[in-house]
C-alpha cells in the first residue's frame, strides 16, 4: 500500500464582482489551452527597494510585502497615485502601509532624479501569470479556470478588474522531488480574450464572447467519480492541447473548499518525459473519465511532481453561479 501521508502540495498558478450569469448548464465545452491571467486588486505592494535609492525607504521602516495605503494623507489604489503623491510633494513625505492587520506610518525623503521623486522602491499591482482554462459555457459565455484561488498578501486577492489573454508556452521547467517545475508563457495578444469576474477558492472566472471553440461535454456528478484511469487535457509545448493519461488514485467527496477532492498521478509517458508531471500552470487541466467532464488539476505534490491534487468540477459550477 503507497502511503500520501506527510506530503506538501502547492497550488499550480504559473471587490467589486460583476454578477455570473446562473450556471446551469449540463454541458460544457472543455478547454485545455494556457491563458494568460491579470488580476487587478486596487492595491499597490511593496516588491524590493533599489540598492541606492531605496536605502532611505528601507530605513525608515518600511519592507517588503508591504502594503501602501496613504502617501501624505492621499489614499494609493494604482502606481500612478504613488507618482501623483511625490509629484504633489516637497520634502519628506508620510507614507502609511498595512502590514498583515496593522498600519505602520513611515517619514520617508524622495529622491529627486529625472523623471521626478522616486521613493527606490519596486512595486507591483495586482497579480499576473498564466493558468490553464479549465471550461467555457458558450450559451452564457462563462468561463473557468486554475481550479483553486489567487491569493494576496492577506489570502485570496479581492478582485477589483481582471482580464484574460490568448497565451501560449514557450519553455518548461521540468519539474523535481522537492521543486515543483512551471510553464513559461507569454501573451500572445494585447487585447483581452475575455474579462475576469470573479476569483473564488474553486477558482478563478470570468466571460468572453466565445473565446475557444470545441465540443461541449455532459458534466458529472461526484458521485459518479470513481478511482482507475482518466484523462487531462493540457497545453505544455506548441503542439496546443493534448490528451494526457492520468489515474485517480483516492477521492475525498468531503473536501469542497480545499481544492483537494481527487488525488491524481499522471502516467502518461509523453507528458512525464516534457514536465516531468503536474507543474505550475497546469492548474486548471480539465480531467475526463468515461467520457464526462469530473474535475481540474489544482495542485501538485512537492515532493513528487508525477502525484497532484484535482477538484470535483461541481464544485467549480457552485462558485460560478
Amino acid at each position: 500500500m503507497i502511503s500520501f501521508t506527510k506530503r506538501i502540495a502547492v497550488a499550480v498558478l504559473c471587490l467589486c464582482l460583476l454578477p455570473l450569469p446562473a450556471i446551469q448548464a449540463r454541458e460544457l465545452v472543455p478547454v485545455g489551452t494556457v491563458v494568460g491571467l491579470e488580476l487587478q486588486s486596487g492595491t499597490v505592494t511593496v516588491e524590493g527597494f533599489d540598492t541606492v535609492m531605496g536605502a532611505e525607504a528601507k530605513n525608515a521602516g518600511i519592507q517588503a510585502g508591504d502594503v501602501l495605503e496613504k502617501i501624505n494623507g492621499k489614499t494609493i489604489h494604482c502606481s500612478d497615485d504613488v507618482r501623483q503623491a511625490l509629484r504633489q510633494s516637497t520634502g519628506t513625505v508620510t507614507v502609511v502601509v498595512r502590514r498583515g492587520e496593522k498600519s505602520h506610518t513611515c517619514k520617508v525623503m524622495p529622491q529627486i532624479t529625472a523623471d521626478g521623486p522616486k521613493l527606490g522602491m519596486y512595486l507591483r499591482q495586482g497579480v499576473t501569470g498564466i493558468g490553464t482554462v479549465t471550461w467555457y459555457d458558450p450559451e452564457t459565455g462563462v468561463f473557468a479556470t486554475l481550479g483553486h484561488g489567487v491569493n494576496g498578501n492577506a489570502g485570496l486577492l479581492p478582485l477589483t478588474e481582471g482580464s484574460a489573454y490568448s497565451a501560449r508556452v514557450v519553455a518548461v521547467n521540468k519539474g523535481r522531488s522537492g521543486k515543483p517545475g512551471q510553464l513559461i508563457g507569454a501573451v500572445e495578444n494585447k487585447e483581452p480574450v475575455g474579462i475576469l469576474t470573479r476569483n473564488t477558492a474553486q477558482g478563478v472566472f470570468g466571460k468572453g464572447e466565445n473565446p475557444w471553440q470545441g465540443k461541449a461535454m455532459e458534466v458529472a456528478d461526484p458521485g459518479e467519480v470513481k478511482t482507475g484511469s482518466a484523462v487531462i487535457l493540457s497545453t505544455v509545448s506548441g503542439e496546443g492541447v493534448q490528451e494526457y493519461s492520468v489515474d485517480i488514485l483516492k477521492i475525498y467527496p468531503r473536501a469542497k473548499h480545499s481544492g483537494r477532492n481527487l488525488l491524481i498521478r499522471v502516467t502518461d509517458a509523453r507528458l512525464l518525459e516534457i514536465t516531468g508531471g503536474i507543474v505550475q500552470g497546469m492548474s486548471g487541466s480539465p480531467i475526463i473519465q468515461d467520457g464526462k467532464l469530473i474535475g481540474a488539476v489544482t495542485h501538485v505534490l512537492v515532493n513528487d511532481p508525477t502525484t497532484g491534487y484535482g477538484i470535483f468540477i461541481e464544485n467549480m459550477l457552485d462558485a460560478a453561479a
